[in-house]
């Protein structure tokens, strides 16, 4: 029950704030190794990042199997990549504080691969077309079949499963186009929508003003605060994409629940950029002192 711990901590703190991370790198290593880190949820994109469905499914399972709650970032609005995701399973949660309020049953816990990601989504019939692919009848058209969602839960029965997972899913959109940031509102109202997810580099190119620099345009701040309140009002969580730590916590101060803080992809080269660039400063400054001793010894 480590996942449900995890979410225990997340649930304490009172404000429903939660931070995650990003792996766009397959492997299951690296899963185990983003989880440990102690964020409460990764997501697994196979979007943008070099991770294919067999590889996703071992993410799923070494994230959970770390106590981390795994999300999945699916490439499209396409039903049968939302039926991969969710047949990837995971192991037990519990829900986090930003989302008790929109799920029925916030004491019990999550049996899946937590939740889905999904990009690009325009209109009201895209995020209604999305619940329908995320949701067994009578909700929605979701197919049943899949062993891989319950192994992982012991004594969870096929029919349990099938009981359980409308009510335990959490299906995230983006928002980050100029026709959903029109229609934000409308989306919001949609039910089985749980959390607006603001992806600001996306909303910015849409919008013609892409961050440049790190700098943002007035009109796109103005779109990812329109976002956080059109959540609130219509009792949904709000999320985020940061590029830093420091601007995770900028996030987090000004509202917004699930808050991205690193990616794996980004992350580690930066860091090994750093790490060169400070060695070989140290072995410039080295041969510079050589050097002057030489010239003295003259």
């Amino acid at each position: 029950m480590q996942a449900a711990n995890r979410f225990q901590k997340a649930l304490s703190t009172g404000s429903g704030l939660t931070f995650g991370a990003w792996q766009m790198l397959a492997g299951s290593n690296v899963s185990r190794i983003i989880a440990r880190s102690g964020f409460d949820w990764v997501v697994v994109d196979t979007e943008h990042g070099n991770i294919d469905d067999g590889a996703m499914h071992e993410a799923v399972a070494a994230i959970a199997g770390c106590g981390v709650s795994p999300l999945v970032r699916i490439a499209a609005n396409e039903s049968w990549m939302v039926k991969r995701a969710l047949d990837a399973g995971g192991e037990e949660s519990y829900v986090p504080t930003c989302l008790r309020a929109v799920y029925r049953y916030p004491n019990r816990p999550l049996f899946l691969a937590h939740g889905i990601i999904v990009p690009l989504l325009n209109t009201v019939d895209d995020a209604q077309s999305l619940v329908k692919s995320a949701k067994f009848p009578p909700a929605g058209q979701r197919g049943f079949g899949s062993p891989f969602a319950m192994e992982k839960f012991g004594g969870v029965t096929q029919t349990e499963y099938l009981q359980q997972a409308n009510d335990s899913l959490l299906t995230i959109v983006q928002v980050e186009t100029r026709d959903a940031l029109q229609n934000v509102e409308e989306i919001a109202k949609v039910p089985g929508i749980d959390v607006l997810f603001c992806g600001p580099f996306d909303l910015g190119n849409n919008l013609g003003h892409p961050i440049l620099d790190g700098n943002m345009h007035d009109e796109l701040k103005e779109a990812i605060a329109k976002i956080q309140r059109v959540a609130k009002e219509n009792n949904k969580a709000s999320g985020i994409y940061a590029v830093s730590g420091e601007q995770a916590r900028q996030y987090a101060d000004q509202g917004f629940q699930m808050v991205s803080v690193a990616t794996d992809a980004t992350s580690l080269p930066a860091y090994l950029n750093s790490a060169l660039a400070a060695a070989k400063g140290s072995y410039v400054h080295s041969a510079l002192t050589m050097a002057k001793g030489a010239l003295r010894s003259h």
